[in-house]
């Protein structure tokens, strides 16, 4: 099922009171770039309220889940969003995952470009199996094309894929999987497209990050930047599982970007490990060869040298929420979404206000890479009355959500997900604010501090990046990270392999006083645990208990 982009999932907390496991599917869309049409959430709503658990969820990786979906409507719900115009191939298994993209609906040309570039590569490396229409359409054609693919050339996309101008062995020309062959990839692949100085897709933690590269004065692309062998993804006491940030591998012309693409999945899919899963994702690869033997690989599928990585601006953050000029007279409004949970509870109704902005307005969405939605495309004289629709359905605005909520993530881990060993979603917003409450004891209130929180080590909400990282342990213990960056640049280090949720204040507090003694001018508190290393505050904390 997981190629199809559903998994099997119980409810444990049914299971833990002793009842027979209640089996349910997660649905996860394909949505290129994050982009999804009015039509479609529309349709999405309705599945989730008659075929779901009422929820929504918004992913870290710039796509919608379903959750709660019975055996006996998983036919009935995928059928509905293929014959809407969406898919939900390759959005799970071992092949090319969701393409991400930096989400700012902007037109400008670096940003045109990237959302371009991300539906393509979206489209070269999707699974070109006919069985998916076949179990889920009867072997029918899908009453609507996917939205994505409407402005893209998928007669250039089907060259692409079959090409192999430099008899690299770049792909199997014949073959009904062009890119893939006879078997898929050793395991799942994820690729992430931006613009110079925009680090919202975390493009360090990517197996591929594209940079696009313009030109002087800013009209046209003249090249893309790219990194590999990123990833999060690691096993509690196994050092041979290990997060990893990405390596530069080099720079290429823009006509060139397809080709050097399709390179580096094929070195993946020839030489990544097939023999033991754990160690299967592209970043063990490279890790182990080394960079430059690595592009040296690569180099033989590209059949010419990568140029020198460009030097860009500065990576910044960007979470994109508030309002912003579009740059076509229309702006966005970036919604903040806790944890990415679309639902309506008590007087807090987001599900209703996201339906009435569709019904009333058709505004389309954009899912960022922080479980956020863009609502794109808002006349001016419009703004205010979506600022009084979200108030009057209980939402607050941007402006007003505290800095370190809006900085938040977490993965949705209990009851669902089966891999998870305590809390996150559920439990994230409480321990933000208990963290705020020990920053504001130390005269550091407003201070804002990069949080995640998984229920387990695979790291679907990237904690190994934060400047504290909440990484599930066992029940009620988290494994706690420190070192990471508000820029996302920099990988986080293991500072207690376990820390009891009832003692996270306790531990916290000695590292805040470090923090105050020594900090430098304008130094994060990431920036600050990255100097100082585990070692030193170890020391410091024993000290002064």
């Amino acid at each position: 099922m997981k190629f199809h982009g559903s998994y099997q999932q119980d409810d444990r907390e049914l299971r833990k009171r002793g009842a027979e496991k209640a089996y349910q599917f997660m649905l996860r869309l394909k949505m290129p770039a994050g982009e999804f049409p009015a039509a479609m959430y529309r349709e999405l709503d309705d599945l989730s309220t008659e075929l779901g658990n009422t929820t929504l969820r918004a992913t870290t990786r710039c796509t919608f889940q379903m959750h709660g979906i019975l055996k006996k409507n998983l036919k009935s719900v995928f059928s509905r969003i293929l014959n809407a115009g969406g898919s939900t191939i390759g959005a799970c298994g071992d092949l090319s995952r969701n393409v991400m993209c930096t989400p700012a609906p902007i037109d400008a040309p670096e940003y045109v470009a990237a959302r371009h570039l991300s539906r393509m590569l979206a489209e070269l490396f999707a699974p070109q199996t006919g069985a998916f229409s076949e179990i889920w359409l009867d072997g029918e054609k899908a009453a609507s094309l996917e939205y994505w693919k409407k402005d893209l050339d998928m007669g250039a996309v089907g060259q692409l894929m079959r090409e192999d101008a430099n008899d690299t062995h770049l792909t199997f020309p014949g073959h009904e999987e062009p890119i893939y062959g006879d078997q898929y990839l050793p395991r799942k692949f994820k690729i992430g497209v931006t613009v110079a100085g925009d680090n919202s897709i975390d493009i360090y933690t990517q197996d591929i990050g594209v940079v696009v590269v313009m030109n002087a004065d800013n009209t046209e692309v003249e090249g893309y930047n790219l990194t590999v062998g990123g990833g999060m993804g690691r096993t509690h006491k196994k050092e041979t599982t290990f997060a990893r940030t990405g390596d530069h591998l080099g720079y290429v012309p823009a006509a060139d970007i397809y080709t050097a693409c399709k390179a580096i999945i094929a070195a993946q899919r020839d030489h990544g490990n097939r023999e033991v899963r754990a160690n299967a994702r592209m970043k063990y690869l490279v890790d182990k060869m080394g960079i430059d033997a690595f592009r040296t690989l690569v180099e033989g599928y590209y059949g010419k040298s990568f140029e020198e990585y460009r030097q860009l601006p500065a990576w910044e953050f960007k979470d994109w929420l508030g309002w912003y000029d579009q740059g076509n007279g229309k702006a966005f409004l970036g919604l903040f979404i806790e944890n990415g949970r679309i639902k309506d509870e008590g007087t807090f109704r987001l599900k209703t206000a996201l339906r009435k902005i569709v019904d009333d307005f058709g505004y389309d969405f954009v899912v960022t890479p922080n479980q956020n939605v863009l609502i794109r495309d808002v006349p001016n004289e419009r703004k205010a009355d979506l600022d009084s629709l979200l108030t009057e359905h209980g939402i607050t605005l941007p402006a007003d959500v505290n800095i370190n909520h809006r900085l938040a993530m977490a993965c949705p881990a209990l009851p669902l997900c089966g891999l998870a060993v305590t809390e996150a979603e559920r439990h994230m917003p409480t321990v933000i604010d208990r963290v705020n409450s020990v920053l504001a004891e130390a005269d550091l209130a407003d201070m804002p501090v990069v949080m995640r929180m998984t229920g387990c080590p695979n790291g679907c909400a990237r904690p190994y990046m934060a400047e504290l990282g909440f990484v599930g342990s066992g029940p009620q213990a988290y494994q706690l990270w420190l070192g990471g960056c508000p820029d996302q640049t920099r990988l986080a280090y293991p500072y207690d392999e376990k820390v009891k949720d009832a003692d996270i204040e306790a531990t916290l507090r000695p590292l805040l006083a470090a923090y105050k003694e020594d900090r430098t001018d304008g130094e994060s508190f990431g920036a600050f645990t990255a100097r100082w290393g585990k070692d030193a505050l170890h020391k410091y904390v024993a000290e002064h208990a």
